[in-house]
């Protein structure tokens, strides 16, 4: 992967120094023009995932799709990053007949497609220094007293350390709920995935979950095992992975009896903004199917959707739906939850 990087911290400083000092001057000194025809005034902000930022006094910020760009002339100074890992810091943005202009003496070529530029201004990690950290802890909480007090608790933390290289990734949910004091629901599960990036989409990596469900008679289920994945798409309109992989299960019931077995594991990740930019639609899917009974299968998947609510606390609908074919006979094999949650991200 190519990379030129060459005096990033000067030009970062200078980009943030003139924003600061001429944000009442310069909102007019950027222009764009689309395919259509259609010209737009204003100050462009960044360029991410596929959409150009500006700033207007007319209408506000306007965020652009970056296919629809014929033309843009931004007069401060500025890092590109490109598709291939080339980063360049340039005197301003050009792009004249959808082609992106590089000014700087130590870019390898003068002329690019627009589609190459990845980012602007790319964050610290996006540079290969250090990693992303992001993450969202939520409860849902109810308490109902008259004829039936009720209490219910759902708690849930996952936090995800990004690098170019690699990704670490910890889940913890669990569900506490109780009618007229007694029990009727009690159950945690927890993840650890590290993946490892390969040259374009692919990726390997390794995973640990264990699970404790008293009500289905399970004492402790933990799995270990490797798997391979691709990234299909990493867009805010659509996020979409999935991987395939080999594990080891061991299951300690309760009642039923103990067993341990090799199977095949799978999961799909998937996210959406398709409904509007400040909202989430998304799928958490995962499944174990049992090699050495191949009528026993595991289930689990969550439908969701996200919204924020003030500052970094957002809540979320969402419903659980979690399958076990090989639960003794006497307890149910699926699971319904539907819930509503509050949760702080970051």
């Amino acid at each position: 992967m190519k990379r030129i990087i060459h005096s990033l911290r000067p030009a970062v400083t200078a980009v943030a120094l003139a924003s600061g000092m001429l944000a009442g001057s310069a909102l007019a000194a950027d222009e764009i023009v689309l395919k259509n025809g259609s010209r737009i005034l204003g100050t462009v902000t960044g360029v991410r995932d596929g959409v150009v930022t500006v700033d207007t006094e007319f209408a506000g910020t306007l965020k652009i799709q970056q296919d629809q760009v014929a033309s843009l002339t931004a007069s401060e100074p500025i890092v590109l990053k490109l598709a291939d890992g080339t980063v360049v810091e340039e005197p301003a943005l050009r792009v004249e007949d959808e082609t992106l202009l590089l000014a700087s003496a130590g870019a390898p070529a003068a002329t690019y497609p627009l589609q190459e530029l990845a980012v602007s201004n790319p964050q610290p990690w996006e540079l290969g220094m250090g990693y992303r950290w992001t993450g969202l802890a939520s409860l849902a909480l109810e308490m109902q007293r008259g004829n039936t007090d009720t209490d219910e608790l759902d708690y849930s933390l996952e936090s995800v350390w990004r690098s170019l290289q690699d990704r670490y990734t910890v889940r913890v949910n669990g569900e506490n709920d109780e009618a007229n004091e007694v029990k009727n629901a009690q159950n945690w599960t927890a993840l650890g995935k590290y993946d490892r990036f390969l040259e374009g989409p692919l990726y390997w990596g390794v995973n640990a979950s264990a699970e404790h469900d008293k009500f289905a008679d399970l004492d402790l289920r933990y799995y270990v095992g490797p798997y391979i994945g691709r990234q299909f798409h990493e867009r805010p309109l659509l996020t979409l992975s999935a991987e395939v992989g080999g594990v080891y299960v061991n299951e300690d019931y309760i009642v039923a009896e103990d067993q341990d077995y090799l199977g095949m594991n799978w999961s799909v990740d998937a996210s959406s903004n398709y409904i509007s930019d400040v909202s989430k639609l998304y799928l958490k899917h995962t499944g174990i199917w049992n090699l050495d009974q191949l009528e026993d299968v595991i289930l689990d998947l969550t439908l969701g959707l996200s919204f924020p609510l003030m500052f970094n606390i957002e809540g979320a609908a969402e419903i659980l739906l979690e399958y076990d074919s090989g639960l003794p006979p006497e307890v149910d094999k699926m699971d319904q939850t539907y819930r509503f949650r509050v949760g702080y991200s970051w």
